[in-house]
């Protein structure tokens, strides 16, 4: 038999190729289990009131990991957790799949664009345990290059073009050195109302000394989410924000819900 044959037809070739297809599969197969610690298990559409259907897929759901964070705690996954939230829309068609209609103020009730993840109630941190995202206050060896335009002190325009308000602060990320929000002192609200503007949603116009925001309505400033406390803001609020002022881009007005054309 020639080098490296076991019998007649196996030899060391073979098996090795055997071998890698029988590695390469239980590979994909503890991948693809592995990746559904989040966001599993679905729930279907056909879920009657009485009854949940849920859907796994091949393979099913792992059994639940503890891990350890970083600044102590731990989180399980998967954690078993059900969003139960009342969704403030309803099916445009009865039919699976159709689109929904909001109820409500879809820009407060996290509807569609709006929507937003319950994220735990704590801040983003550093490696070293601080909170990640700060008002300039905090961090006091922020400053804003002398080359660049300090927004503070100016009106804040809506898309109406109408004022909002003013800017009071600027909010900063400790890891990287950018300006994450924008804190806004809401115009025309008794006892003072302070709101974070995502800095990616705002223009600053050095010339005509404001600054525009032209995915809401000025009025609508009033009803943005507040933080829990004045100098640093959760996980669950970041995506409250950011919900809020994205979703403003379909429904700050009636006009932006139609079709384009």
């Amino acid at each position: 038999m020639p080098t490296g044959a076991i019998t007649g037809y196996i030899d060391v070739a073979q098996l090795v190729l055997y071998a890698f297809w029988i590695f390469f599969a239980g590979l994909i197969f503890y991948l693809r289990r592995e990746d559904k610690r989040e966001g599993y298990p679905l729930e279907s559409e056909r879920t009657a009131r009485t009854k949940r259907l849920i859907v796994q897929g091949f393979p099913f759901i792992p059994k639940p990991k503890t891990f350890l964070l970083p600044h102590e705690g731990t989180y399980q996954a998967p954690s078993g957790y059900a969003d139960r939230r009342e969704i403030k829309a309803r099916p445009f068609l009865p039919a699976l799949g159709a689109p929904l209609v909001p109820t409500g103020n879809p820009m407060v009730d996290g509807v569609g664009p709006a929507s937003y993840a319950e994220r735990t109630d704590e801040p983003e941190r550093t490696l070293d345990g601080l909170p990640l995202i700060v008002p300039m206050r905090v961090q006091t060896d922020a400053y804003v290059d002398p080359r660049d335009t300090d927004p503070r002190g100016m009106d804040v325009v809506g898309a109406d073009g109408r004022v909002a308000g003013t800017v009071t602060e600027l909010w900063v990320d400790r890891a990287e050195p950018m300006v994450r929000y924008l804190e806004v002192e809401v115009a025309g609200v008794e006892g003072g109302r302070r709101v974070l503007v995502p800095m990616p949603l705002a223009r600053v116009d050095d010339r005509r000394r404001r600054v525009t925001v032209r995915s809401i309505l000025a009025r609508q400033f009033a009803d943005a989410p507040v933080l829990q406390s004045p100098d640093q803001v959760t996980k669950r609020e970041e995506d409250r924000i950011t919900g809020y002022f994205a979703g403003g881009n379909l429904y700050a007005t009636p006009a932006r819900v139609g079709p384009a054309l």
